[in-house]
Parts: structure tokens; C-alpha cells; sequence
């Protein structure tokens, strides 16, 4: 990640922006249930709202030293921080309620290793959970700010053929200043 791009995600403003014009306008009235997995918390910007909706949360991430972080900060709750990678989630089948990823998925280098993340999360996720998420769009303007850093953002219409073939209904792609997403997996 590089220097600008690291001062802004731990930053007090974005995290008011996560809360404010991502997390509230998405989960208002969302249920997520007691068992969440959060995929790429970065500093846990979106962590501290999540972490108040659910009974446990185990946050992971490929980068140890925000693992590191989150552990510290979070020890003695119901937050778990884990090292690993997302796209071979260290979890049983049906271990979670619902599955959140915010503003990471554009940091996953190939489309491919985007589609096995969604994968995973969906293989995780209890039949009828919830796969919450959002992300960046496109710009160039958003590419200078990457620049020296991973920069692969997820087309919408992408999104929705992956969704639909992880069986995944309803779902809800929005688009508007980002890209928002909410999508059941299969079952009851």
C-alpha cells in the first residue's frame, strides 16, 4: 500500500466515511447475525462499527502487520484477528452468518484471485448468509492516488455474474459515488 493511500485508510475522516456513507446506508436494518468474517480490515476502519452488530468477528487479513495492529486493539473483545489469505480461508464449510469485505477488493491483484476471495466467502457462509460489501469504481483520479500500489477495481456487471453463479439471490449491486453490494448465498 502506498504512503497516502496507508494515511487515509487509517484515518479518522475515513473511518467517518465508512461509517457514514458506506456502513450505515447498506447494514441499516441488516441483520448480519451473531458470526461475521471481515476480509481485508486494513487499520479496521469499518471493524469498530461491525464489531457492535454481531457477538464474534474474526477479521482477516494477508497483511501481518494490520493483523498485528487489530489484535492489540481489539484484545479482550469479540474480535479475532487472523493472518491469512482470503482466498483460501482457513474456515469450515458454514462457519459464518455473513461475510463483509469494504473498499479491498480493488487491492486483490488479478481478477481471478477476485473471484476466488468471493468464492471463499461463500463457501464459509451458513446456507441464507449474508455477503455484505463495497468497493471503489473505476477512475483515473483513483488510479493516481494507487499508483505504486495494487489497482484492479471490479466492474459492477462482473460482480453480479459472480455473485449469480456462487448461486447467490438476491442480490443487490449499487452503484453511485462506489460500489455497494448486498447477496444471500443459497438456502433457506
Amino acid at each position: 500500500m502506498n504512503k497516502n493511500h496507508a494515511e487515509l485508510c487509517s484515518s479518522a475522516e475515513w473511518a467517518d466515511h465508512l461509517r457514514t456513507d458506506v456502513l450505515k446506508p447498506l447494514l441499516d436494518g441488516v441483520d448480519l447475525g451473531p458470526q461475521l468474517i471481515e476480509v481485508g480490515p486494513g487499520p479496521g476502519a469499518a471493524t469498530e462499527w461491525l464489531r457492535h452488530r454481531v457477538a464474534r468477528l474474526v477479521a482477516v487479513d494477508a497483511d501481518a502487520q494490520a493483523v498485528a495492529a487489530l489484535a492489540e486493539r481489539y484484545a479482550g473483545t469479540n474480535v479475532e484477528a487472523i493472518t491469512t489469505d482470503a482466498t483460501d480461508l482457513p474456515f469450515a464449510d458454514a462457519t459464518f452468518d455473513a461475510a463483509a469485505t469494504f473498499t479491498m477488493l480493488h487491492h486483490v491483484p488479478t481478477v481471478v484471485e477476485q473471484q476466488r476471495l468471493l468464492e471463499e466467502l461463500v463457501r464459509v457462509l451458513r446456507p441464507g448468509g449474508l455477503l455484505v460489501g463495497s468497493d471503489s469504481l473505476a477512475g483515473d483520479e483513483l488510479r493516481e492516488f494507487h499508483r505504486g500500489d495494487t489497482y484492479n477495481p471490479v466492474e459492477p456487471a462482473r460482480l453480479l455474474r459472480w455473485l449469480q453463479r456462487l448461486g447467490c439471490r438476491p442480490i443487490t449491486i449499487t452503484v453511485d459515488w462506489h460500489l455497494a453490494f448486498l447477496a444471500k448465498t443459497a438456502g433457506p
